[in-house]
């Protein structure tokens, strides 16, 4: 089957068996009509969690009048990343400031808008004012896309904009709000409702919203260590991690630096694996697994963790090295290619570290075109480009390699804290106004 979109045996295992499911009919069926489909990008970070994609034909530059195939106003900021399935593009809205929280859907082709749906908010959620609510973005498997709205709920709808379901999981309070996306792994979709005192890992059931199991994260205030860090005992508290599923040890499992600690757990039944300590206690970056080393940089200040997953109990001691201290903020996730793990650092850094030892390799400020070269959006990787969002909304493109070199600066010219969306040779980006689809056109050829 002559498709584009092709998976290695350890990609495939990790996407749910729905989405592989649909992605050999809809390969079929494009086949059969002489059509190649265009790769998804299913959820925050792309197909495996990890802000890879199998493609590497994706534009090097573009700018407001080069290399755009189209640009959708949107009706108010988010800092919600986009999703892309086939000829649909998701993105995750507030409007209102939350007293409505939707999803929309557009056109792939035009950016037209397809439906917009969401549910009526009337309460009121602390937030952070570079935090617009509906922070989350949305997953889909091909067949319904998963939307969660904090208090407001996780809601599901198919492709026509039909609601499917809504489960309502409680009050989310933070006075940061919330950023946590949900995951699809099988039948189950799993989020983690926090950060915030009824902070909450579920797992759902995809089809129906039903509640199959609940594991409550209490927040503990850390140890004395983190003393003159963020978050000690007189600051601020949580993650606003996306939970990573694992396969491994011939098991499904669930991890999510919580509070002071790094966390496995059993997709199926929501036992807890295994924790390690270190986790510094404000973390705002998600793990990543590679080349069976699971990575996490911890947001403020804090911890960089790499342990190889599958382990039973408190696995502190096999972590690969004694939890390096960060130097810098992160909020983005890393990525990982041959050996190293790059990273974007809140303050306008690139960085490259080891992945077998942790070592820093380098550590670079990135080029800027507007006012701020502050970062909040992970980077993503093609091939061996790196390409890195800056809050000016330049995407700064970067070799992925253990020698820094820059590639390209492309601005837009508004602000951004999204992460990319790439699929197809098409990048989707999201600023504070739009939403844009940036292509190779004929005449940059």
């Amino acid at each position: 089957m002559n498709v584009r979109f092709r998976l290695d045996a350890d990609r495939a295992a990790r996407l749910s068996a729905g989405m592989i499911r649909h992605l050999i009919r809809f390969a079929i069926g494009c086949t059969a009509l002489g059509m190649l489909p265009a790769a998804p990008w299913p959820s925050w970070r792309g197909p495996n969690q990890d802000g890879t994609t199998p493609e590497t034909q994706f534009p090097l530059s573009w700018s407001r009048d080069k290399n755009v195939k189209w640009r959708t106003a949107l009706p108010e900021a988010g800092n919600a990343s986009p999703i892309v399935w086939g000829d649909r593009v998701f993105v995750t809205q507030a409007l209102q400031d939350g007293k409505r929280r939707t999803v929309m859907c557009f056109d792939r082709a035009t950016g037209r808008l397809l439906w917009q749906e969401g549910v009526d908010y009337p309460e009121e959620d602390p937030r952070h004012k570079t935090n617009p609510h509906c922070a989350a973005s949305p997953v889909t498997d091909g067949e319904r896309v998963v939307a969660s709205f904090a208090s407001a709920g996780i809601v599901a709808y198919d492709f026509q904009g039909k609601p499917l379901w809504k489960t309502d999981l409680g009050k989310q309070r933070h006075n940061w709000g919330q950023g946590s996306s949900p995951v699809i792994a099988g039948d189950h979709v799993v989020v983690y409702h926090g950060p915030g005192e009824f902070s909450t890992l579920h797992a759902l059931d995809k089809r129906t919203g039903a509640k199959q199991w609940s594991v409550p994260l209490k927040e503990e205030h850390p140890p004395e260590r983190f003393d003159g860090f963020a978050g000690q005992k007189d600051g601020m508290i949580g993650t606003f991690s996306t939970p990573l599923v694992v396969p491994v040890a011939g098991r499904q499992e669930v991890i999510l630096p919580a509070v002071n600690k790094l966390r496995g757990f059993d997709l199926t039944t929501g036992r807890e694996l295994w924790t390690a300590d270190g986790m510094n206690p404000l973390v705002y970056s998600s793990p990543t697994y590679a080349q069976g080393t699971v990575a996490i940089l911890g947001g403020f200040f804090g911890s960089a963790i790499f342990i190889q997953p599958g382990g039973s109990g408190d696995v502190t001691a096999k972590r690969l090295f004694y939890e390096r201290r960060l130097k810098k903020h992160c909020i983005g996730s890393p990525v990982a290619r041959d050996g190293h793990l790059y990273s974007s650092l809140t303050d306008g850094f690139g960085q490259c570290m080891d992945l077998a030892t942790g070592k820093v390799i380098w550590e670079e400020r990135l080029p800027a075109n507007g006012a701020s070269s502050q970062t909040w959006s992970s980077p993503v990787l093609a091939g061996d480009r790196l390409y890195i969002v800056n809050q000016s909304g330049d995407t700064v493109v970067l070799r992925a390699a253990p020698k820094f070199e820059v590639l390209s600066v492309n601005p837009v010219g508004e602000p951004s804290n999204a992460t990319l969306a790439l699929s197809d040779g098409d990048v989707f980006l999201r600023t504070e106004a739009a939403l844009w689809c940036l292509a190779e056109t004929k005449e940059a050829r």
